[in-house]
């Protein structure tokens, strides 16, 4: 149930008195409500929030005596700042904003689509002017669409359908396609892409372009070789002895995937880039660190970040919202682990 909609056809924001009407409560309640007073009986308190919820209600902490002031803050957004790739890329987002106009603050929503409602609506409360948006896993348009409908959003690295805002993202369709490319080229015929799930949209674009290089090449798509897991090292262990069974190389979602099973193999006596071939994407740090060092097709977080924050911070100056949609470039790190060091006239 929304508040309705404005004078130009769009998404009017909900109201106290909406959310008063809808709770079946006096607009002096919601106001003690909003307060935290004790006054209010716990029931009517849980209606009253609950109302908020529905209507996407977005409480303006401190707007009286900022009434009329802009806001220089930025929302940072990010889904998982375990992964280092996403370290890299809130980097990116801080240093574009440094010795701007806008101050980024950041929040981790650690995969959680509940957490993730949770900390944009605190970002609201508090006066974000705009959004950096990476979302969680499984998160819903639906859901999100009532907080975000009258603020510039710029998604980064991923892209949510059904959410009409800015993407910015990598091509990760050319860049799969490059990797498996490649392990064609070293012989490989039968390539494993592994991790993700299909609700992940940064996997289905990645799984396009693996799809792509075998049609290319005229190999088969196997779907037993497409093979589902957590983007963490434990899932890529899980998976490690139904690869060894089933392929001689492998595509894998991210590196923190590709970095996971080769320890995986190791710890059963097997070697990447020797016994088998596994290439990695996002090419983070550790990427070269490892041993054998991961091949791995590299994004470039930090530059994505910043891109991301200079499209927000460009919109936010002329007042112009309308989606954009940009890619950047990707591009094949050859190391160790895909064996190419290994075949004659290949350097890594």
């Amino acid at each position: 149930m929304s508040a309705g909609v404005d004078e130009r056809g769009t998404e009017a924001r909900a109201t106290i008195v909406d959310v008063a009407r809808h709770a079946g409560v006096s607009k002096s309640t919601v106001s003690l409500v909003l307060s935290g007073s004790s006054l209010v009986a716990e029931s009517t308190r849980t209606r009253v929030s609950q109302s908020m919820s529905d209507l996407g209600y977005i409480y303006h902490r401190g707007a009286a005596t900022l009434r009329g002031a802009k806001s220089r803050v930025l929302g940072m957004v990010i889904n998982d700042l375990s992964n280092p790739f996403f370290v890299e890329m809130a980097i990116g987002i801080e240093e574009a904003c440094q010795g701007g106009a806008f101050i980024p603050f950041i929040a981790n929503t650690v995969e959680n689509p509940v957490r993730q409602l949770q900390v944009i609506r605190s970002m609201r409360e508090y006066g974000a002017a705009g959004l950096a948006l990476s979302p969680a896993i499984a998160s819903s348009a639906l859901e999100l669409k009532p907080l975000l409908s009258d603020m510039p959003v710029v998604q980064v690295m991923r892209r949510l359908p059904g959410l009409r805002a800015s993407i910015v993202a990598p091509e990760n369709r050319f860049g799969a396609r490059k990797a498996v490319q490649h392990l064609i080229g070293l012989g490989h015929k039968r390539i494993a892409f592994v991790g993700g799930f299909p609700a992940m949209s940064v996997r289905e674009e990645r799984l396009a372009g693996y799809a792509e290089a075998l049609d290319e090449a005229g190999l088969p798509y196997d779907p037993a070789l497409v093979i589902e897991a957590p983007i963490n090292p434990s899932g890529a262990a899980g998976v490690a002895p139904q690869l060894l069974r089933s392929s001689t190389a492998a595509l894998c979602f991210n590196d923190v995937v590709a970095i996971g099973l080769i320890r995986a193999f190791a710890a059963a006596g097997v070697e990447a880039g020797r016994d088998f071939a596994v290439v990695g994407f996002d090419d983070i740090d550790e990427a070269r660190h490892i041993f054998p060092a991961l091949t791995s097709v590299a994004v470039n977080g930090r530059a994505l970040g910043a891109r991301a924050a200079q499209l927000l911070m460009r919109q936010l100056a002329s007042g112009d919202f309308a989606p954009e949609n940009i890619l950047s470039p990707t591009t094949l790190v050859v190391r160790v682990s895909c064996g190419a060091s290994r075949q004659p006239g290949v350097s890594s």
